[in-house]
């Protein structure tokens, strides 16, 4: 067990820092603070953080850490809080870690014995999450869907039968293809997309997956798809459900269980008298 006491930590510290996903006012004061008081920034675009920098006479030095270069990074990354330097992390937009690089710097950095401390801001899933108009809790956050058609139908129908709104992020050009794939898995639900969230053109589209559907193809930009849950209950399948009675009874013999003990681990199981059970073996 380990107990991180973020505002009472000796040495240095990794700052997940949260950016803008559209509108530069979403910015938190403290956000600029950490990002302008650390000693280096690693950044999963330093073309794009530089703007952002720029924007909010933040001076501190850019590293480049992505999904091509995370290992070696991250072991930079180590070296330099081993040095005493604070970093901050930052994606493109959002929260780090989120459908982006930097879990196996945090999970690293907590191995280390540093302190790894949140600075909260936007997120595109939750925003779109609470001005969805459909349940937002309990709720169930994937990120995007395999871009692979029969992988992604694979992955929607393990999450078919969850109860509680789940969250998806997409793309306009796969978007039309994961609503009919969903169509498809899933069945008509009601569905919200948000698009271009906290930016001019935001916008909420709600309705079902089939109205949804027939506008698809006007969609534009990073889209964050809130579908809500079902109480359809999945059907439950037994192993034993082609075996009759005897057969049941000799595969729990064949097993090595005396039949006593397999007539009554059979009349368990079917939720059958054990007599019952005992009759139908015995005088077949």
């Amino acid at each position: 067990m380990e107990i991180q006491k973020s505002f009472k930590q000796e040495g240095a510290s990794l700052y997940l820092v949260a950016t803008p996903i559209g509108n530069l006012g979403d910015m938190t004061p403290r956000c600029i603070e950490t990002l302008k008081s650390v000693d280096l920034i690693a950044a999963e675009d330093t073309r794009h953080t530089k703007k952002l920098c720029h924007a909010f006479e933040i001076e501190t030095p850019l590293t480049s850490y992505h999904e091509h270069n995370k290992d070696s990074k991250g072991n930079q990354i180590i070296a330099l809080l081993e040095e005493g330097k604070n970093i901050a992390l930052v994606s493109d937009a959002g929260l780090p870690c989120i459908s982006d690089p930097g879990y196996e710097i945090v999970a690293d950095a907590i191995k280390a014995g540093y302190a790894v401390v949140p600075i909260p801001g936007a997120n595109a899933a939750l925003s779109a999450l609470i001005a969805s108009g459909l349940v937002p809790q309990p709720f169930l956050f994937y990120g995007f869907l395999n871009r692979v058609k029969s992988k992604k139908k694979k992955e929607l129908e393990d999450l078919k039968y969850q109860p509680f709104t789940t969250i998806y992020y997409e793309s306009p050009h796969r978007i039309k293809e994961t609503l009919q794939v969903m169509l498809e898995i899933l069945g008509n639900r009601r569905v919200v997309i948000a698009r271009e969230l906290t930016k001019q053109y935001e916008e909420f589209i709600r309705g079902t997956i089939q109205e949804i559907l027939e506008v698809a193809d006007e969609l534009r930009g990073e889209m964050v798809v809130i579908v809500e849950g079902t109480t359809e209950k999945k059907e439950e399948v037994v192993w034993w459900q082609d075996l009759d009675i005897i057969e049941h009874v000799n595969y729990y013999i064949e097993q090595g269980h005396s039949p006593n003990e397999s007539i009554k681990r059979v009349a368990k199981e079917r939720k059958l008298a054990k007599n019952e059970v005992y009759r139908t073996f015995h005088i077949n």
